[in-house]
């Protein structure tokens, strides 16, 4: 069967003030729908599934801090579809974790695992993509399957992948679905710039398919002591020691990413089948205060004002007002490409240049404001 795993556990750093431990930014609701409603990444990730994956086969894998609010702001998780980590141990750990339970429920149990700090349109696109992954693995479950995405200028925060032969077994693949040569995490600008003129690399969206079984198998395969933690849990998943378990465990394995893990040396092996499926989408890391400004619409001097508080913008142009508090004014003359986020506990004010550097910034304020 079919299910899916979308990761929330993101500390958001680089969309501080708003996003704070307490509520990162994959649970703030500050994107606005075409409806007027606003609602946040984690919502908008769950709402992609729709038509994909049934409700009661769709988990989340996210700090346990979270839990409550997740139940409030998406109550169709119920709490065993709530993966709850004591701390964050890096990517290929929830993807375990997610893989060990899912084994354990569903021995045929092929899953998605999704991200909660995209934006990715249209939903239809995504969905198709999605479904070949699937097809993909349901016609030879030895595949690994990542999604890329056409890269539109040399990024050097993304990891790309090399396109290799097409795969030509599954109805539809043929210009969609390829074997990977090979991955490379975040190059140099100057070899990312080489990839994007090649035309045969994409960008790695941090999304794949696989079956549960075969991705334990690989994980036992590369990063032993992660499957031996992963596998005590699932043992203890649905009893009454499943908590004390998870807290016990979980701390203890080692923090690494899926694609260093798992993905590079798999590609590398020939008990497994590396595939990626091309996603001809609108993709946007909503990662930082000029990718969020992406999502806002600017007026005719290229301002953007988003949030419950008010903001006036006079002899300004390229600015990001963000106003947190509702009732409370925030007023810009004579600026330009700046970035200004009002909340109730702190005011960011930065030239845009420097948006990268906001963790520099994160990590000196006082603990009760990060």
């Amino acid at each position: 069967m079919r299910y899916a795993m979308i990761m929330a556990g993101g500390a958001g750093t680089r969309l501080w003030p708003m996003s704070r431990k307490g509520e990162p930014k994959q649970l703030i609701k500050f994107i606005q729908g075409a409806d007027g409603r606003q609602r946040s990444l984690l919502e908008i990730a769950a709402g992609r599934l729709e038509g994909l994956v049934p409700e009661s086969q769709r988990y989340i894998c996210t700090s346990e801090s979270f839990r409550g609010v997740i139940r409030r702001d998406l109550p169709a998780f119920g709490d065993q579809q709530i993966l709850g980590e004591p701390m964050g141990r890096d990517t290929v750990n929830a993807v375990g974790f997610a893989a060990a339970v899912l084994a354990k429920v569903d021995k045929d149990a092929i899953f998605a695992v999704l991200t909660a700090d995209h934006i990715i349109e249209p939903d239809d696109v995504f969905r198709a993509r999605m479904d070949l992954g699937f097809r993909l693995i349901e016609a030879d479950a030895r595949r690994l399957v990542t999604f890329s995405i056409k890269p539109t200028y040399a990024a050097t925060g993304f990891g790309y992948v090399e396109r290799g032969t097409p795969v030509r077994d599954v109805k539809g693949a043929e210009s969609l679905a390829f074997h990977v040569q090979r991955f490379v995490e975040k190059p140099d600008k100057a070899r990312a710039e080489a990839y994007v003129a090649s035309g045969a690399f994409n960008w790695n969206s941090g999304m794949f398919v696989w079956k549960a079984s075969t991705f334990l198998d690989a994980l036992k395969k590369f990063k032993p002591e992660s499957y031996a933690g992963v596998m005590e849990i699932a043992s203890a998943w649905g009893t009454p020691k499943q908590k004390q378990v998870i807290d016990a465990v979980y701390p203890t394995l080692p923090k690494i990413s899926v694609d260093y893990a798992v993905m590079e040396p798999a590609s590398k092996d020939k008990d497994f089948q590396i595939c990626t499926v091309t996603m001809d989408v609108k993709w946007l890391d909503v990662g930082s205060w000029p990718s969020y400004a992406e999502t806002v619409t600017a007026d005719g001097e290229g301002n953007r004002r988003a949030g419950e508080g008010d903001s006036i913008v006079v002899q300004g142009r390229n600015n990001l007002v963000v106003g947190g508090v509702k009732g409370h004014t925030v007023a810009l003359l004579g600026c330009e490409d700046m970035i200004v986020v009002h909340t109730a506990g702190a005011t960011l004010v930065m030239p845009r240049g420097k948006a990268e550097e906001l963790k520099a910034l994160h990590a000196i304020v006082r603990d009760e404001l990060k």
